[in-house]
């Protein structure tokens, strides 16, 4: 199955877990989150870039769905592709997958809004970045 691009890929360590002996959903945010920034690159929206044309990103919603227990040890992946992308916000599904058993741990469908981090309000997103997004939209 096509999830996307690769955007992160990392271990389960013991501290990761809670007194339920798996993955505490902080952790799932957290890996998700240096997800988001990977696929941000991947799309031309480098912290380069965003820094030097006084732009940033922020979220705006995050719907999660939890599908298995991640255990400590398990080396996790997740993938990542636009789903939409308008004017000046992109919405995305990032895909966890267990590297062993290829089962999906979780997703995440977000929607991100592009701003002017002096004005701190929405532009619209540069020609060249919607053009990238819109060609990797998995239909």
């Amino acid at each position: 199955m096509n999830y996307g691009e690769l955007t992160y890929k990392g271990t389960v360590y013991p501290w990761h877990c809670d007194h339920m002996n798996h993955m505490n959903v902080m952790w799932y945010i957290g890996k998700f989150d240096e997800a988001t920034w990977a696929f941000f690159a991947n799309i031309g929206l480098s912290p380069t870039r965003l820094r030097e044309s006084g732009r940033g990103m922020a979220a705006l919603e995050q719907k999660i769905l939890y599908k298995r227990e991640a255990h400590a040890g398990d080396t996790l992946e997740v993938f990542s592709h636009p789903i939409e992308i308008k004017a000046k916000t992109i919405r995305f599904l990032h895909t966890m997958v267990d590297c062993e058993s290829g089962e999906v741990s979780a997703t995440v469908e977000s929607v991100a809004v592009y701003l002017d981090t002096s004005a701190r309000k929405a532009v619209e997103f540069p020609d060249d970045i919607r053009q990238k997004a819109q060609a990797l939209i998995i239909n």
